[in-house]
């Protein structure tokens, strides 16, 4: 127990640590950039946390109770994976800033004016027995309908993204860990450590970005300025972190 306890302490501050991994940070960043809001950025970090935590956890079990080697070839293959998600990362923000989606945001709903060049608040005469009368309703315009379902795939993104890069990490954490114990039990402690802090390091990350990236969100020209410089980033960052494992 005494030598579990260093370990386990451990085990959070490499998960700290292991949240500023540089492609962790570009991918994440990458997602954050679209947010405008603190929390929610903030939110993708701990999303990302999870989904990296979900997937480390469930392969370092594995490897450790069926006594599983950690082929190099299937840790090579899981890096350019990684590289890979980092450049289809980079061509979505293109894409978004391409399209103009979080142009409008999902909170502006209900509005009785124009949305390029058309009415979105009317109604709909209509009789009732004697009566005839008419209830306005809203049609919101399609660029507003893809902005809300681009918000309700938002958070499966970080979510995947984590658990892609839990896969790739867990090789070098392995490691340590068989290095340390060969207990179960232990493991799952460590790996459970090791998630959180993660989660708690990339939370704290997301939040520092979200406040400064929400303030240029604000303005349109700004705003798509921002998802071209993290689109071109994320590609670059991802076809560089391939070239250096070929």
């Amino acid at each position: 127990m005494d030598s579990l306890l260093p370990a386990a302490l451990l085990g959070v501050v490499l998960g700290l640590q292991h949240a500023t991994d540089g492609d962790h940070l570009v991918a994440v960043a990458t997602i954050v950039s679209r947010e405008r809001r603190f929390g929610e950025g903030a939110l993708v970090g701990t999303l990302w946390g999870i989904g990296h935590t979900a997937t480390l956890t469930a392969v370092g079990l594995l490897v450790v109770a069926l006594d599983l080697a950690i082929d190099p070839g299937v840790v090579a293959g899981l890096d350019l994976l990684v590289a890979a998600m980092l450049v289809a990362l980079g061509v979505w923000r293109l894409t978004e800033a391409a399209r103009g989606l979080g142009a409008v945001s999902p909170d502006h709903l209900v509005a009785d004016h124009d949305h390029d060049g058309r009415e979105v608040l009317h109604s709909h005469a209509h009789t009732h027995g004697t009566g005839v009368h008419a209830h306005p309703h809203v049609h919101p315009s399609r660029r507003l309908v893809a902005a809300l379902t681009a918000r309700r795939r938002g958070g499966l993104r970080p979510l995947a993204v984590g658990a892609v890069h839990g896969m790739a990490g867990s090789a070098a954490i392995l490691l340590l860990v068989l290095a340390t114990t060969r207990s179960p039990w232990a493991a799952t402690l460590y790996l459970a450590l090791f998630g959180l802090g993660t989660i708690v390091g990339m939370t704290a990350l997301t939040a520092a970005m979200a406040y400064p990236l929400g303030l240029v969100a604000r303005f349109e020209r700004a705003r798509r300025a921002l998802a071209v410089a993290a689109g071109l980033a994320s590609i670059a960052f991802g076809l560089f972190y391939g070239w250096r494992l070929v």
